[in-house]
């Protein structure tokens, strides 16, 4: 049993600096908008290892951002709603990890992959619903002129979110079709 702990401990340190690394891939346009490529590390732990591992990854990976000079700081409350509580909240990616592992393992490719994108769905709204407050409360004096912080917010984190689930959604769904052994821990 602690041989298993400290395996999902360590894959979560794994996969985190995994997205941390691709987090390093320019897929920003202008200031508020970005697809999240490390995203997708975050998808498999949380898939492979659930709720609780994927929210201890998404907070490695947070703090990684601070360590890595990735972190975007405008004041302390900031930094906590965006690299903290944000990237914890990645934890609602695994809320069907098992559904997806189960139909995974029967050989049932197209209800693994429909529930995959469920909670992959679940994750990137949990994650972005953070980045949304945050541009409403410290970032709106970045807003298009005539555009109010909440709109400003809401269009570029939502675009944001949408973005980086499709692309992560699609490598998956991918990954899910031609490696589930990478889903499936013994």
């Amino acid at each position: 049993m602690q041989n298993k702990r400290l395996i999902i401990l360590l894959e979560c340190a794994i996969f985190a600096a995994v997205a941390m690394v691709l987090s390093f891939i320019p897929l920003d346009i202008g200031s508020s908008f970005s697809i999240s490529l490390g995203m997708i590390p975050m998808y498999v732990i949380a898939i492979r290892r659930g709720f609780w591992a994927a929210g201890f990854a998404g907070l490695l990976w947070g703090l990684l951002h601070f360590l890595t000079g990735k972190a975007y700081i405008l004041m302390p409350s900031q930094a906590i709603i965006e690299y903290i509580l944000a990237f914890s909240f990645i934890a609602f990616s695994g809320v069907f990890s098992k559904q997806v592992r189960i139909n995974l393992a029967a050989n049932k490719l197209k209800e693994a992959i429909q529930w995959a994108w469920g909670t992959m769905i679940i994750g990137g709204l949990a994650r972005y619903f953070w980045h949304y407050v945050a541009g409403v409360l410290f970032w709106g004096a970045y807003a298009f002129k005539g555009w109010g912080a909440q709109l400003f917010s809401i269009v570029m984190n939502g675009a944001s979110c949408l973005g980086t689930v499709v692309v992560s959604g699609i490598i998956i769904s991918i990954l899910l079709k031609t490696s589930p052994k990478l889903f499936l821990p013994k």
